[in-house]
């Protein structure tokens, strides 16, 4: 079985899970999973995690994120973006500084309602389930913040921009409110996420490559271990007499650890001796010890 991470480049017409299933298929293994749904029409980076990186699925999805997007004033629809039906349009009669001080005003925190066309749930149903029965539901708005706004390019009716954003934000929906600030409406058109925990495009790979890899025996240089993920952490090795409780998910004291002088409000990267990622410690005053955060090697 492959254990870690791979930096995936979705391409249109795919759903997240159907990234999953694929590449359960070419790499003949069921233990895959991904760190954040793409809508089908977007592209770019989706992170996916291998064997006992999928224990790292939930901690990849909390990071900000970076979209390239391009929408188009004067057009409404119904999911927000350009595959959706036409509810509205308005003639678009605007100056590009107004669009330039309008769009640049979204940048810090506001209050965002998510998309009907979405999978957030209310009411233990999701949203898109309930647009799909032609049901609109009022949505309780959700604090995002936009960090940045740029390579804006201003060709009216059509904008494009490059988005940096907390987790959780709709980029279809930031599109819309745009719109609706500067009283044309607005619909997405395409979008293109760039980076996300750490992952950037430039480094992404799509399905056919890797099944290219496959074949080739190559795939392994594709594989990102697990514990290059907490490479900011500080690494400490357990000494062997302490197997049983390293192994065994134990909290650890400092001098069940070969290195001395750690800092102990930190977290730590922790490894047997023969350099086998165990996982991540973090120090607890009141105890004096190192409990596990999450334990990412398993006994064969």
């Amino acid at each position: 079985m492959i254990h870690g991470i791979m930096n995936i480049r979705k391409e249109a017409d795919f759903t997240s899970h159907d990234v999953v299933a694929k590449l359960r298929g070419i790499l003949k293994q069921k233990k895959i999973g991904h760190t954040g749904t793409l809508d089908p029409e977007a592209t770019g980076v989706l992170p996916i995690c291998l064997g006992r990186g999928t224990k790292l699925c939930d901690m990849l999805t909390d990071s900000n994120k970076e979209y390239k997007v391009t929408f188009r004033l004067g057009i409404e629809t119904d999911t927000e973006d350009i595959w959706g039906n036409v509810l509205k349009e308005t003639p678009v009669d605007l100056d590009c500084g107004i669009c330039m001080k309008t769009i640049i005003s979204f940048c810090g925190d506001y209050e965002q309602i998510p998309p009907m066309y979405s999978a957030r749930k209310v009411d233990g149903k999701k949203l898109y389930e309930l647009a799909r029965e032609g049901k609109v539901i009022e949505r309780k708005p959700k604090k995002v913040r936009i960090l940045a706004i740029y390579d804006l390019d201003i060709q009216l009716p059509d904008i494009s921009m490059t988005v940096l954003c907390s987790k959780g934000t709709y980029i279809r929906s930031l599109c819309r409110d745009i719109g609706l600030k500067l009283g044309t409406g607005a619909t997405m058109t395409s979008l293109e996420r760039t980076c996300t925990s750490g992952f950037d495009i430039k480094d992404s790979i799509t399905l056919s490559q890797v099944e290219e890899a496959v074949k080739n025996g190559t795939i392994d240089q594709y594989i990102i271990p697990v514990d290059d993920m907490f490479q900011d952490e500080p690494k400490a090795t357990a000494k062997k007499e302490f197997y049983k409780l390293l192994y065994n998910g134990n909290p650890l004291k400092e001098e069940h650890l070969k290195e001395s002088n750690i800092n102990k409000r930190k977290r730590l990267r922790i490894y047997d001796e023969e350099e086998h990622f165990i996982g991540i410690y973090e120090w607890k005053d009141g105890k004096k010890m190192f409990f596990p955060e999450k334990i990412f090697y398993e006994m064969n």
